[in-house]
C-alpha cells in the first residue's frame, strides 16, 4: 500500500494510539508471566516461547478494538463511551481467542496467565484512552492552517461545523484573493501581506490550503512554491476536505481533477487480491452463519406462513452498469411494492414485517448476498448496489454518479459506515461522495478496516432502516 494512502487513511494520532495499544497487548502476556512465575526465565522454562501468543493476542485484540470503531479519527467519543466500547471489544476479542484456544489447545499456555494479561491490558488501555480523549482535541495534533481564499469555495471549510470534522486542523486565518465571488463572513480575514511566507511564519502555520474561487492568472505560484520549499505543506481545497472528512466534495471537483488526481486506479493485482479475499471471507462467513440463516428462514415462515417466500430477488446495478439479481432475506410484506414500482424505504416503514424489522436492525437480511459475492456479482466491500430505476434518475441529476459503478458493489462499504441509510436523492448525493472516496483510495487494508468496523455498525444499529 502506498505511503500516501496509508497517511490519508490513518492519521498520525491514530497511528500513535494504535502503536501504544499494540505495545500494551504485546507486553501483557510477558507482564502476566512475570507475575505468575516470578521471572520471564522461569516462565519460558515452564511454558516455552511466549512471543507467538503475544502476537496472537495483539492481532486479535487490536482487531476487536478496530471493530468497535475506536480508531476513527473523525469520530468524537467521550471517555464513558470509549470505556463501553473497549469493554465490548475485550469481550469479543476474548471470545475469539477462546475459540482459537479450543481449536489449538497448545496456544492456551495458562488460564491464569490470560486473566492477568486481560486485566493488565484493559486498565492500561483505559488509561491511554483517557489521555487521548482529554488531549487529542487540544491542538496537540492539529495542523495550524492558513487559507488562501475567502470566497465561495473557501466557505466549504467554515461549513465544517462538527468538532470531529475539525479535529485535524486549526484555522489561523484566511486571505481574500482576486476572483473571489463572495467573502466568507465567518472567516478570520487577514490583511494581504507583502510576503506569504512571512505571514505563515508569523501565524505559525504549518499548512496552507488553496481555496481560491478563480485561479486563472491569480494563483500566487512563486509565493506558494517558496512556502513549500521552506517546509510548509501546500494543499488543494478538495484534497484537504477529502483528508479531513473522508469524502470527495462533488460540487468542488471537475472531470480534470478526477483524471489527474492520485488514485482512481485499479490494477490486476488489486482485483486478484480482492477476489481472493471475497471468496475466502464469504466461505468462512457462510459456514459460520448457516445456523443463523436457518433460524431466520424458520422465523419468516412462522410469521407469514409455510407458503410465504423466505428470500427475495431484486434487480440491482452492479459492476460497469451490469444488472444482476441481489438476494436477501425478505423483510417486507409480499405486496410491499404494487406493480413492482420502486419505492424508497422510509424510517419505520409500515411495509416491514415484525421479523423483517429485526432482520434489518441486525443486518441479517444481508447475509444471502454472500452468495452474490461467491458468484462474482458483488464484493464484500464496495458501494451499495441501487435499483436500475433509481440509478437512471440519479445519473441525470447527480454529477459523476456513474463512477461508483467502476468497482463491484459491496455487502458493506465506506459510505455505509460513514452515513445513515439513504432514502432520497439528497442522501444519494451525500453517499456518493463517500463512495468516490472509496473508489479513489481503495486498497486491501482499507477493505479490512471497513469489514471490521461493520461490526460496530451492527452492534450499535447505525443507519438501520
Amino acid at each position: 500500500m502506498p505511503l500516501w494512502r496509508l497517511n490519508r487513511g490513518f492519521r498520525m494520532p491514530i497511528l500513535l494510539l494504535g502503536g501504544a495499544e499494540i505495545c500494551i497487548f504485546f507486553s501483557s502476556i510477558f507482564f502476566a508471566a512475570t507475575i505468575a512465575f516470578g521471572s520471564l526465565d522461569e516462565a519460558r522454562i515452564a511454558l516455552g516461547s511466549l512471543t507467538p501468543k503475544a502476537l496472537l493476542i495483539s492481532f486479535i485484540m487490536l482487531g476487536s478494538l478496530v471493530a468497535m470503531g475506536l480508531y476513527q479519527f473523525n469520530q468524537r467519543l467521550y471517555f464513558k463511551e470509549a470505556v463501553v466500547r473497549v469493554a465490548v471489544g475485550f469481550v469479543i476479542g476474548s471470545l475469539v481467542l477462546a475459540a482459537i484456544y479450543y481449536a489449538v489447545p497448545s496456544l492456551m499456555k495458562s488460564r491464569e496467565l490470560d486473566r492477568i494479561a486481560v486485566l493488565y491490558a484493559f486498565f492500561l488501555i483505559l488509561a491511554v484512552r483517557y489521555y487521548f480523549v482529554r488531549h487529542v482535541d487540544h491542538n496537540i495534533f492539529r495542523k495550524r492552517t492558513l487559507v488562501v481564499g475567502a470566497g465561495e469555495r473557501a466557505s466549504a471549510i467554515s461549513d465544517l461545523r462538527r468538532v470531529a470534522d475539525r479535529r485535524g486542523f486549526q484555522l489561523v486565518g484566511s486571505l481574500s484573493a482576486p476572483g473571489d465571488t463572495i467573502v466568507d463572513k465567518r472567516a478570520i480575514l487577514l490583511e494581504n501581506p507583502d510576503s506569504l511566507l512571512e505571514l505563515a511564519r508569523d501565524k505559525n502555520a504549518n499548512q496552507i490550503v488553496v481555496a481560491m474561487d478563480d485561479r486563472r492568472g491569480n494563483l500566487p505560484i512563486k509565493e506558494l512554491l517558496e512556502c513549500k520549499m521552506r517546509g510548509i505543506e501546500v494543499i488543494d481545497l478538495v484534497e484537504f476536505l477529502e483528508r479531513e472528512t473522508g469524502k470527495i466534495r462533488i460540487d468542488l471537483v471537475s472531470p480534470g481533477w478526477l483524471i489527474f488526481s492520485r488514485g482512481f486506479r485499479v490494477t490486476r493485482i488489486r482485483q486478484f487480491n480482492k477476489r481472493v479475499m471475497d471468496i475466502a471471507f464469504s466461505i468462512v462467513a457462510v459456514l459460520l452463519a448457516w445456523p443463523i440463516m436457518l433460524l431466520t428462514a424458520i422465523a419468516i415462515k412462522l410469521e407469514d406462513g409455510l407458503t410465504a417466500p423466505v428470500l427475495y430477488k431484486q434487480r440491482r446495478v452492479g459492476f460497469h452498469g451490469d444488472v444482476f439479481n441481489v438476494i436477501k432475506f425478505r423483510s417486507m410484506r409480499v405486496d410491499a411494492e404494487v406493480n413492482g414500482e420502486a419505492v424508497w424505504a422510509t424510517k419505520n416503514d409500515d411495509r416491514m414485517t415484525r421479523v423483517g424489522r429485526c432482520l434489518r436492525k441486525l443486518r441479517i437480511d444481508e447475509l444471502p448476498q454472500l452468495f452474490n459475492v461467491l458468484r462474482g456479482q458483488m464484493s464484500l466491500v464496495g458501494p451499495r448496489p441501487e435499483r436500475p430505476m433509481f440509478v437512471d434518475e440519479l445519473k441525470q441529476s447527480i454529477p459523476f454518479y456513474d463512477e461508483r459503478h467502476s468497482v463491484k458493489p459491496g455487502v458493506t462499504g465506506w459510505a455505509q459506515l460513514k452515513y445513515n441509510y439513504g432514502a432520497s436523492e439528497e442522501d444519494a448525493l451525500e453517499k456518493l461522495q463517500y463512495d468516490l472516496y472509496y473508489v479513489k483510495n481503495q486498497s486491501l487494508l482499507l477493505d479490512l478496516v471497513i469489514l471490521l468496523q461493520t461490526v460496530e455498525v451492527v452492534l450499535w444499529g447505525k443507519g438501520a432502516r
